[in-house]
């Protein structure tokens, strides 16, 4: 018997095994290479943990400048406080120094009534000196003066002023107040030069009273010149605290010599002044004092620019203090604009020493 031919198929179970060997390569093969790309383009944890630290430094940088900037606004807000206290309080200053400077104005009004009455009893003295001339005349004899002062016309030179004593001081002021009767040409002749200073009336003035205070010496006496602004020092050279003879008229002369070339300049330290006649020994038993007005200093130097009224009244006050006492000072006054206290000031003083006063006119001596 014949055997079947067994048939043949296409397709077996080995092609099958291998079809589905060859899809799973390429599925692995898909897998793999998504797994790659995946990897590549998500980016990397640490380069996130970067950014995360980067971002809350500056998170914490910008606390810390709001709490700068809070704590700035909270200092500010103080001065600004401040501020405005300290203005308030500037306010407040400012009226109490108008109202004082009404107060002021109507003490100087007042003042300068008493000046007025005072000049009018001054003028009286006057008169009454006048009518005393003949007497007077007999004790200024040519014969009995140890110098000859010529003046103009026929001016009475004699005022009341007590020229007796043994020793006699003669203070002068050369501060640059005397340069002038008015402050607005005192401060422009005080930027002139030495020449213009010496050739000033009022300096002129005063060099020419103590001329004629000088020839009326008494013979045999002794005397002694200083001269003073912010510090004091004598007319002569090398005389400090000794007295001179009277009859040395090369000593007389050599003084006013001095005088005419010394410019007037600086401020007006009358403390200085009176401790010259405390320093001289014996002590002087007579004091001339030539001023046009009230100190401005206590000191050979200050750092103020300006002196208040009162400031000078209390300057004055302390300086007297330094005055010994028992000795009579006569005051020449050679008036300044505005200075309306050095009057009644200086009239005291002469008045409670014993002394004499007098408020200089242009035309004397």
């Amino acid at each position: 018997m014949a055997r079947k031919r067994r048939q043949y198929e296409v397709f077996s179970l080995s092609f099958l095994d291998c079809m589905s060997c060859g899809f799973g390569a390429v599925i692995l093969f898909f897998m793999i290479i998504n797994a790659q790309v995946k990897e590549e383009t998500e980016p990397k944890p640490t380069d996130l943990m970067a950014e995360t630290r980067k971002l809350e430094v500056e998170i914490l940088e910008g606390r810390k400048n709001l709490v700068l900037a809070r704590n700035t606004k909270q200092d500010l807000e103080e001065e600004t406080e401040d501020a405005e206290g300290k203005i308030a309080q500037i306010i407040r200053l400012i009226e109490e120094l108008r109202k004082e400077l009404a107060e002021y104005d109507d003490e100087t009004l007042a003042k300068i009534e008493r000046v007025e009455a005072l000049q009018s009893d001054i003028k009286s003295l006057e008169e009454e000196v006048k009518r005393l001339l003949a007497l007077e005349a007999e004790e200024e004899e040519t014969g009995s003066r140890v110098r000859e002062f010529k003046g103009d016309g026929d001016r009475q030179y004699l005022t009341g002023l007590k020229l007796g004593g043994t020793r006699t001081l003669i203070l002068v002021d050369r501060s640059a107040s005397m340069l002038d009767d008015k402050i607005v040409n005192i401060i422009r002749r005080r930027n002139m030069g030495i020449n213009d200073k010496l050739r000033a009336s009022k300096w002129r003035q005063v060099v020419a009273s103590v001329d004629w205070l000088t020839a009326q010496f008494t013979p045999g006496s002794q005397f002694q010149i200083y001269m003073f602004n912010n510090k004091a020092e004598p007319v002569i050279k090398g005389s400090e605290g000794i007295w001179l003879d009277v009859d040395d008229s090369a000593q007389l002369d050599e003084a006013l010599r001095v005088l005419r070339r010394t410019p007037p300049e600086a401020g007006t330290n009358m403390r200085a002044a009176y401790e010259v006649a405390a320093e001289l020994s014996p002590r002087p038993d007579n004091i001339i004092l030539l001023a046009d007005g009230m100190p401005t200093m206590e000191e050979e130097s200050t750092n103020r620019r300006t002196v208040t009224g009162r400031e000078r009244q209390r300057l004055h006050v302390n300086a007297i203090r330094e005055l010994p006492p028992g000795i009579p000072v006569n005051v020449l006054l050679y008036p300044m604009e505005g200075d309306y206290d050095a009057a009644i000031a200086y009239w005291t003083l002469a008045y409670q020493t014993g002394g004499s006063f007098m408020s200089v006119s242009r035309d004397w001596p």
